[in-house]
């Protein structure tokens, strides 16, 4: 086991990364009904409106304030990759681009040189709850690319391989690829600025889902990758052997070979490797740079010009109730599915 873990620690918010990540959080929500303003059907008393981390009901109001989720905020220096698994989100920016995604979707934003946008989950089901799960994934950028245009991709869920692997038993293995080949699948390509853009990087996201009793054998990477794996459900993980407690992460030799498999249920795990940056990083909430003088320019232009201002009538802005998925582009590209 020593050739293979380094490192194995409880799972907290937001998750712990390694270098090119920054951090990622994991949001999984039993929302409510919805009501006529895609806000929680039910009272919002006893809940700190504004900053509502803390689990009431199933369910969190993070800094909305009538709707859940976070209300327009900016960022500079790294790029956002939101990985939907249930539920909806609804993006504006202040490029004027928006979008509604989930259900499987992902959507890769570069922020670069600054951009201002809300991210709102809209409770579109008046009769039923509003189930929700994502991640979002924190990718820094190198010096190099920390002011290039902001812009987002979508890759919509059926362009984001899923590559089912058997056992021996005929267990299976599902895994979502986000970003990072694996085997003959390679994944639609990420913004063209990403540090993932280059395959020489080895960056991966990728979802995993191992049938109850199912074991999967984890690819190898280069040894210099650094590779992080989250085990964020299920009961009864291990690895060559030895048990790994629930709700945990496992910091692994991505050049080392081992085998996962699932106890008497399914587990669920996220993956997230790649060839570190190794620049030097200060962030400072919404910004992540080379330099604290870096930070201090931000925050004096982001105080200065709001990153191009805030074109839409509200901070936390969600689209008509009937609206489908979609995607407006800056450059008025529209995606519509």
């Amino acid at each position: 086991m020593e050739n293979i873990q380094i490192t194995i620690k409880p799972l907290g918010f937001p998750w712990e990364t390694k270098d090119p990540f920054i951090f990622c959080v994991h949001h999984r929500d039993e929302f409510p009904k919805g009501n006529e303003q895609l806000g929680p059907a039910v009272p919002l008393t006893g809940r700190n409106i504004g900053n509502d981390f803390v689990v009431k009901d199933g369910w969190r109001m993070y800094h909305g304030q009538s709707v859940p989720g976070f209300p327009y905020h900016p960022h500079r220096g790294f790029e956002t990759v939101t990985v939907v698994k249930e539920g909806f989100v609804d993006h504006t920016d202040s490029l004027g681009a928006a979008a509604r995604f989930g259900a499987g979707d992902a959507q890769w934003m570069t922020a670069g040189k600054g951009v201002l946008h809300s991210e709102m989950f809209p409770l579109l089901n008046s009769d039923k709850g509003n189930p929700m799960e994502l991640f979002q994934i924190w990718l820094n950028l190198p010096k190099v690319s920390k002011f290039v245009e902001p812009h987002f991709k979508m890759l919509w869920d059926d362009t984001i391989p899923l590559v089912i692997e058997k056992d021996s038993t005929g267990k299976a293995t599902e895994i979502n690829v986000i970003a990072g080949k694996i085997g003959n699948t390679t994944p639609p390509s990420p913004t063209p600025d990403s540090w993932a853009a280059n395959p020489e990087n080895e960056v991966a996201i990728w979802t995993i889902k191992i049938e109850a009793n199912g074991n999967w054998k984890v690819p190898k990477a280069s040894p210099e990758v650094n590779r992080t794996i989250y085990y964020y459900r299920g009961k009864g993980l291990s690895i060559d052997g030895n048990t790994i407690p629930d709700y945990h992460s496992i910091h692994t030799k991505a050049d080392a070979e081992f085998t996962i498999k699932a106890g008497n249920e399914d587990c669920f795990l996220l993956l997230l490797q790649g060839k570190p940056i190794k620049e030097p990083m200060v962030q400072h909430g919404p910004f992540v740079m080379n330099t604290e003088g870096e930070i201090r320019d931000a925050f004096l232009e982001y105080q200065r010009t709001q990153f191009g201002g805030w074109p839409w009538p509200e901070q936390e802005y969600t689209h008509d109730r009937n609206k489908n998925r979609f995607a407006l582009h800056a450059d008025g590209k529209l995606e519509e599915k």
